[in-house]
């Protein structure tokens, strides 16, 4: 069970660093707009996301929090 909180933690203080460094990205998306029998047309767009600031330190704070105080905690 340590095992599993330390990895835990390890992976949240990495989604904060990562959000922290790079917080936008970008993806694309192919959306169908018209659709005429066996023919159809498509549309790819690229939409973007924002990891709020906020986010990114929570995240890191909590992993921090379960790398350290999970592993002392009870047996």
């Amino acid at each position: 069970m340590k095992r599993f909180i330390l990895v835990l933690g390890i992976l949240l203080m990495l989604a904060g660093v990562v959000g922290l460094v790079h917080p936008r990205f970008t993806y694309n998306s192919t959306e169908e707009v018209a659709k005429l029998g066996p023919m159809q047309a498509n549309v790819t767009r690229e939409k973007a996301v924002e990891m709020p600031l906020a986010l990114s330190i929570l995240l890191l704070a909590t992993g921090i929090g379960l790398a350290i105080f999970g592993v002392k905690g009870k047996s």
